[in-house]
């Protein structure tokens, strides 16, 4: 996935805390967002990202911190004059309106000349596909066509930032899949930023063309979706962002010291040495059947069509080993294997 050209935020988000009671939603929180990118909020419930969306939309209120848009204060702006929408997770779709009305009603309750809003809505219909079906009523849709019309009434008021929640959820798999196309093509040709809200890796990673990390309130890390799988900052977001398999252990000259296993390929850290820190590979990277490494036994072997998730047991380690492998794997449970990999191909985090 290519990356937008760096430029000035369009959004800068500063210092940003709110509280519920005693609930820490977000904790001095910073976040640039640039002009034109698609920008994911990613993290487990109860993270804080929704709270930071509303914040963005402007129905919740930081207790500090600032927001700005074009370096301008957006927290002084009130919701409805905020060049931003929001599109819930339900959709929020009037049952009684067709989808020309649906996607019209906001232009207008903003009084925008009538054959103006014709030939908007006409335009938004073609852009997310649904013109032959302009005359229909919200039951009559797909999941797929329903999520369409949401995003087109969200899109046809041309808002600098448009805000998703969530926005795939209620979807099936398949149609989920398509939509995520959808979703990327439709922002590119629209030039509108994006902000998705969701808690699916595979979701951000494909979409994003930046990701934020969020845990507990706050931001762990911010990358583009290559460096955040492959060079995670820190334990948490090696550990929420894809499988990994983490093993702790003593850092040393020749690798990590895992008391009970062994030493352990890891990537050279010479300020390190005599940390405890711990070990993070992904599965991907693993070697099943290698000269060198550890012995173990296969616990499970699962395959997904185009790749095979085999669990080895590891006499030492308090979690099996996960080795990705491309198609059909050629051990079987129950058999003992030898499991690999290079420390330049791992990272180390610590000390813990």
């Amino acid at each position: 996935m290519s990356n937008p050209p760096v430029s000035e935020p369009l959004v800068s988000i500063q210092g940003v805390s709110r509280r519920f009671g005693d609930i820490r939603a977000l904790e001095q929180v910073s976040l640039d967002i640039r002009q034109g990118e698609f920008f994911a909020l990613l993290g487990p419930s109860g993270c804080g990202k929704t709270t930071l969306l509303r914040i963005l939309a402007g129905f919740e209120h930081p207790d500090s911190g600032s927001v700005t848009l074009d370096g301008a204060d957006l927290l002084a702006v009130p919701p409805h004059r905020r060049p931003v929408n929001l599109m819930f997770q339900s959709y929020a779709l009037f049952p009684h309106m067709s989808v020309a009305k649906n996607i019209a009603y906001g232009l207008e309750r903003e009084r925008v000349p009538k054959r103006e809003i014709r030939e908007r809505v006409d335009e938004v219909l073609a852009t997310v596909g649904l013109t032959g079906l302009a005359r229909r009523r919200p039951h009559q849709l797909s999941g797929g066509q329903r999520q369409r019309v949401a995003l087109a009434r969200a899109i046809v008021k041309r808002p600098r930032l448009l805000l998703l929640d969530e926005p795939l959820s209620a979807l099936d798999k398949k149609v989920r899949a398509e939509m995520q196309l959808e979703l990327k093509r439709l922002q590119h040709e629209v030039g509108i930023t994006f902000v998705v809200v969701t808690h699916d890796q595979e979701e951000a990673m494909s979409l994003a063309d930046r990701i934020a990390v969020l845990s507990e309130g706050r931001v762990r890390q911010v990358d583009a979706p290559v460096p955040l799988y492959e060079r995670p900052a820190d334990l948490f977001v090696a550990d929420f962002v894809g499988a990994n398999n983490l093993i702790t252990g003593v850092v040393t000259t020749d690798g990590l010291r895992v008391p009970g296993v062994g030493v352990l390929p890891c990537p050279a850290s010479p300020d390190a040495v005599g940390d405890t820190a711990t070990l993070a590979v992904r599965p991907e990277r693993v070697r099943l059947g290698a000269d060198g490494g550890l012995v173990g036994v296969v616990r499970d072997v699962t395959f997904f069509g185009g790749t095979t998730r085999v669990a080895v047991d590891v006499a030492g380690l308090d979690r099996p080993l996960l080795a990705t492998v491309a198609g059909a794997a050629v051990v079987r449970l129950g058999e003992k294997t030898r499991v690999d990999w290079s420390g330049a191909e791992a990272v180390l985090l610590g000390p813990v």
